[in-house]
């Protein structure tokens, strides 16, 4: 696919990752032309004929009484800018910023927020030639939109600003003219369309989900290559057991272990294994990873709804002519899938850091060494890894604390209610890469362990994993410096070049 229609209503999760991630370029429908066109003849309207309505002829926030005089109308929509682009701390990642200008130009699209083409134009090729607006994360309370972060992508809109092109950061201006586009003049209401609205929080959202797939899926086959590493039971794992509780995630996890671990030398271990049961660590699994999946399908069904809303205000609706002040700008729906996100991520590195101890301790491995080490005493093999991903996954319970339950009025109360919904997204991101470093420590210790069972015990999946990450980190016979191997197994997992050698075995395993 050379290019990606827009309507306003057509963006996923998967087309969101075709143009943020693969650059694949945009287009926007004639239909969508056509309602924006519209949308724009009614403020232009309201304009000529002087009828007040809020953001177009009168101030913002507490200053919506303020009537502005219609000579000062297009100069309001420039200071808007202006004053509110006040984010402060390190820039938004490049693939978020490029998911919030297509969120906002997505918005547009349906013809509720009074924007001239021009406006939509602008994003189409700031998006298409790639010029990233300089956008600090901080300084969003995520109600009446994320207000300051979209005021910095407005600036560069207009000729402002900073942003990056061709991997520099330059001047807005000197961005704009680079790529050819044209400098936005802002005409009435344009300032507030574009600064008022949840794409910040949504397109970081969005962005932290892309990244939990390919984390619920490494998980499970992390968890299976312990499973066999521990000679645990697939018994837990039996689908008489999730029908009787049948979450639709519990299902899937099972199924992907069965499917993991079909050939494995695992099962035949328990022919006449005298074990009753494994500790909830593995017999648990499906239970914990399916609740987690559920979570995952519910927060992207929310992200996805919100990819395709106009969350800007007022909006101005062409039966009757009305422009009517509201409150989609308001980012709880968001503020609260991406702290159940945050609770449900952080869970598959509690249970990753629990097979972690049992691989390492000689009390429940099975016969295993002692911390996986020939020579212990001399060699302390992997006891530090263990101490590393308690240290993360105690972080992460500090960054799971829920952020949506807290509100802070602004505005001289004005806006007194507000859903924290930027900083809940941004955490996630934060918890995501904690995680993969606990999943990237029980893969170096599941693979050191598997060593030492004899791979033969392996199911074919399995071995293919172990061998495609045998080629990046060799087993470690003495201590090394392991800094180095727990990045390369991190980046092996973030790359999906885990997931990929999996799946060449088993097809795409179930999310």
């Amino acid at each position: 696919m050379k290019s990606f229609e827009l309507n306003g209503k057509n963006l996923d999760l998967n087309s969101f990752k075709m143009i943020i991630l693969n650059r694949i370029h945009v287009s926007i429908s004639v239909l969508s032309v056509k309602k924006i066109n519209s949308c724009r003849k009614i403020v232009e309207d309201i304009v000529e004929k002087n009828v007040v309505r809020y953001g177009i002829n009168t101030g913002f926030g507490k200053f919506s009484s303020v009537i502005i005089d219609k000579k000062d109308t297009v100069l309001l929509q420039k200071k808007i800018v202006l004053s509110h682009a006040v984010g402060v701390g390190k820039p938004l990642a490049e693939d978020v910023v490029r998911g919030i200008m297509l969120l906002k130009l997505n918005s547009f699209l349906q013809g509720y927020s009074g924007v001239r083409i021009e406006v939509a134009e602008t994003l189409i090729s700031m998006i298409n030639k790639n010029v990233i607006p300089y956008i600090p994360e901080k300084g969003s309370v995520g109600a009446s939109g994320d207000l300051a972060p979209l005021s910095h992508m407005a600036l560069v809109m207009t000729g402002n600003g900073k942003a990056y092109f061709k991997g520099k950061l330059i001047s807005g201006k000197a961005a704009m003219n680079n790529a050819r586009i044209p400098i936005l003049e802002l005409r009435q209401k344009e300032g507030l369309a574009i600064l008022n609205g949840t794409q910040v929080m949504t397109s970081i959202a969005a962005v932290s989900l892309l990244k939990a797939a390919n984390i619920i899926k490494s998980a499970d086959i992390i968890g299976a290559m312990s499973l066999e590493a521990l000679k645990g039971s697939l018994s837990p794992f039996d689908a008489r057991i999730q029908k009787a509780r049948p979450h639709k995630g519990q299902i899937s996890t099972a199924e992907n272990f069965l499917n993991l671990l079909k050939k494995s030398g695992i099962i035949l271990s328990h022919k006449d294994c005298n074990k009753v049961q494994d500790a909830y660590s593995l017999r648990c699994i499906p239970q914990v990873h399916g609740a987690v999946k559920d979570t995952y399908n519910h927060a992207r069904s929310v992200v996805e709804t919100e990819m395709n809303s106009v969350t800007d205000n007022p909006l101005v609706f062409d039966n009757g002519h009305e422009v009517i002040s509201g409150g989609n700008f308001h980012g709880e729906p968001i503020a609260f899938v991406m702290d159940f996100m945050s609770i449900a991520i952080s869970e598959l590195a509690n249970i990753s850091e629990r097979r972690i101890e049992y691989m390492l301790d000689t009390a429940t491995n099975d016969g295993l060494p002692a911390f996986l080490t020939s020579k212990g005493g001399l060699n302390s093999g992997f006891m530090m890894t263990q101490v590393t991903a308690a240290a993360l996954v105690s972080e992460n319970k500090v960054l799971a604390h829920p952020a949506s339950v807290d509100s802070i009025p602004t505005s001289a109360n004005k806006e007194d209610h507000v859903s924290m919904g930027t900083h809940a997204a941004r955490k996630v991101l934060d918890i995501e890469e904690n995680v993969e470093f606990v999943l990237a420590i029980e893969l170096l210790c599941a693979a050191q362990a598997l060593d030492f069972r004899g791979k033969d015990c392996s199911s074919p999946a399995v071995k293919k994993v172990h061998d495609a990450l045998r080629s990046k980190v060799k087993f470690m016979k003495n201590d090394r410096f392991i800094h180095p191997d727990i990045l390369t197994s991190a980046e092996f997992i973030r790359s999906g070049s885990l997931a990929e050698s999996a799946e060449a075995v088993t097809g795409i395993l179930k999310i």
